[in-house]
């Protein structure tokens, strides 16, 4: 009984062993697969995203400008 006990518990250490480098193997792949496509990272994309909702509401801001300065000068010509 006692030998069976360490040979199944022999078989659990190398089956866990076995997972492990299976493991390390696609992880190695994965990071090979990724670095090698063109993917941008976390932090840069989220400072491209700030950027361009900064830039949306900076044109938010001069269309509504352009506006009242088109009604302006239309008011000017009607006077003139």
């Amino acid at each position: 009984m006692d030998e069976l006990a360490k040979m199944a518990t022999n078989a659990a250490g190398a089956a866990r062993g076995l997972q492990q480098e299976v493991e390390a193997i696609m992880r190695g792949q994965a990071e090979r697969l990724l670095g090698g496509m063109d993917l941008v990272q976390r932090d840069a994309f989220e400072a491209v995203k700030a950027m361009a909702a900064k830039a949306r509401e900076e044109n938010e801001t001069l269309a509504a400008r352009v506006t009242a300065l088109e009604a302006e000068v239309a008011a000017l010509k009607a006077k003139g």
